[in-house]
C-alpha cells in the first residue's frame, strides 16, 4: 500500500495551477512564491510547496522542474499534467493504466485499494479531489485507432470490375466514332474449366464475325479488328 499526494484544501490545487501558466517562471519555487504568487496563504500554502515537489513540479533544489516549465506551455500542458500524475500517482497507473476512464465509484474502489484508507475516511475524499484537480489538466493517451480494412471499390454482380468505355476511334473508312462495352456476368467459381467452355460457346456461336476477332482479341476498339477479313 502506498500513501498518495493530497491537500487539505482540495480546491487549491486547480487554482495553483492555473497560477502557474500565468505566472513568470521563478529561480525557485518557494513557500513565499507560493504563497504571495500563487495566492495560496497559510498553512494551505505550505501544504502546496509541498504538493507539488511530489507532483514532479519541483526539483530537489527547488528549481522548477521539466514538467513545471511544459506546463506553462499552452501546447504542452496536458502532456505535462500527465506527466505529474504519473511522478505522484504512479502505484494507480501500475494498478489500472486506464483508471482515468473509472467511473468515480470505481476511482473510488481503486483508491481505496491503493492506499489501505477506509471506505468513510476524510483523506479519502481528499485525495480523491486532489488526484481529480490535478486530472482537470491532463491529456490522456487515446487508445491507437484499430486499423481500417482498405476501401474496395464495388464490384457489378459478377464479381468482376466492369471495363471502362474504350476511347473512341476514328474509323479510317466510315468517319465515324464506335466505341461498345461488354459486360460478362460471370459466376463466381475458381474452376477454369468453366470460364474456358463460356469463352468457347461465344467463339462457336460468333465464328467467321467481327466479334470473334474482338473476343480474340480482348479489344472492342481494335482498329485491326473492325477491318474486314481478306
Amino acid at each position: 500500500m502506498a500513501a498518495l499526494p493530497y491537500v487539505t484544501a482540495t480546491g487549491n490545487v486547480e487554482k495553483a495551477l492555473t497560477a502557474i501558466k500565468s505566472a513568470a517562471t521563478p529561480d525557485k519555487v518557494t513557500q513565499d512564491f507560493v504563497k504571495t504568487i500563487l495566492k495560496i496563504p497559510g498553512g494551505s500554502g505550505d501544504q502546496m510547496t509541498s504538493f507539488l515537489r511530489k507532483l514532479g513540479f519541483v526539483n530537489s533544489d527547488s528549481t522548477p522542474s521539466d514538467i513545471y516549465k511544459r506546463f506553462r506551455n499552452k501546447s504542452s500542458t496536458g502532456p505535462a499534467a500527465l506527466d505529474a500524475l504519473r511522478f505522484g500517482y504512479g502505484p494507480l497507473f501500475r494498478r489500472n493504466e486506464y483508471w482515468h476512464t473509472l467511473t468515480d465509484d470505481e476511482l473510488r474502489g481503486l483508491v481505496i485499494e491503493e492506499t489501505g484508507l477506509g471506505e468513510d475516511s476524510p483523506l479519502l475524499t481528499m485525495t480523491l479531489n486532489s488526484l481529480k484537480g490535478v486530472k482537470k489538466f491532463a491529456t490522456f493517451e487515446k487508445p491507437e485507432d484499430e486499423a481500417k480494412p482498405a476501401a474496395i471499390s464495388e464490384l457489378p454482380p459478377s464479381g468482376l470490375p466492369a471495363l471502362p468505355p474504350p476511347p473512341a476511334q476514328h474509323a479510317q473508312s466510315f468517319g465515324l466514332n464506335l466505341g461498345y462495352t461488354i459486360n460478362l456476368n460471370l459466376p463466381a467459381t475458381s474452376d477454369i474449366a468453366v470460364f474456358n467452355a463460356i469463352f468457347k460457346s461465344l467463339r462457336d456461336n460468333l465464328e467467321g464475325s467481327r466479334w470473334e476477332r474482338m473476343i480474340t482479341c480482348g479489344l472492342l476498339a481494335c482498329r485491326d479488328c473492325w477491318r474486314p477479313k481478306t
